[in-house]
């Protein structure tokens, strides 16, 4: 994702990129399906540039990423404009064997938030790629049923990782984000997905 992050940049909109706690350079233990802890991770970073006087008006997640920011936006809605790349709707495809059958409730009693709990406010976009072997295309389809004010975009040939196909991501993501924000006073600093004082080399 760091092309797009740097397509953001090149139209006026700063990005801030990082990892979750225990992935890439964060500190931390690394522990599947926390989804409640990475939320929280997404919280601390939306309030420290609050703090820093910047208004965050979207966020951008790839992967379980993508996950987090749904469920950062049915938790706290207070950002509106939200961007799914290729995240994970059946979450028990390709985890159950790590975590056991019942890992689902687990999941949903220690913080998973049902994407249908979200309100019409926050306008949401889902991005997959139709030949995605990581997580599949029904899945996008999924999210589409149940997320109400969404956009669902796919992009032929596209795999997990956008490889051959960065420019029709960033296009959309970046109309997207134009879009649903177009009115807001662009005299403010603004920080939207991307990276902060040094790189972070890494994937949300």
């Amino acid at each position: 994702m760091v092309n797009l992050a740097g397509a953001l940049e090149k139209n006026g909109i700063s990005a801030f990129r990082f990892d979750f706690a225990g992935n890439g350079e964060s500190e931390g233990s690394f522990q599947y399906g926390n989804y409640y802890r990475e939320v929280e991770d997404l919280r601390a970073i939306v309030e420290h540039f609050r703090e820093e006087k910047y208004v965050i008006t979207a966020i951008v997640g790839h992967s379980k990423g993508g996950n987090v920011v749904l469920l950062y936006a049915s938790k706290y809605k207070d950002i509106h404009t939200v961007v799914n790349i290729s995240g994970r709707f059946n979450l028990a495809r390709g985890m159950e064997s790590r975590l056991g059958e019942n890992f689902i409730q687990r999941i949903k009693k220690d913080g998973f938030i049902d994407v249908k709990n979200k309100r019409d406010c926050v306008s949401v976009l889902t991005i997959h790629g139709s030949m995605d072997e990581t997580v599949p295309v029904e899945d996008a389809l999924e999210f589409a049923k149940f997320i109400s004010n969404h956009e669902l975009r796919l992009i032929e040939g596209a795999d997990h990782e956008y490889t051959s196909h960065q420019d029709e991501l960033t296009s959309l993501v970046l109309d997207f984000i134009k879009v649903h924000n177009g009115k807001e006073n662009n005299t403010s600093k603004q920080t939207r997905f991307g990276r902060g004082d040094k790189p972070i080399h890494s994937r949300f």
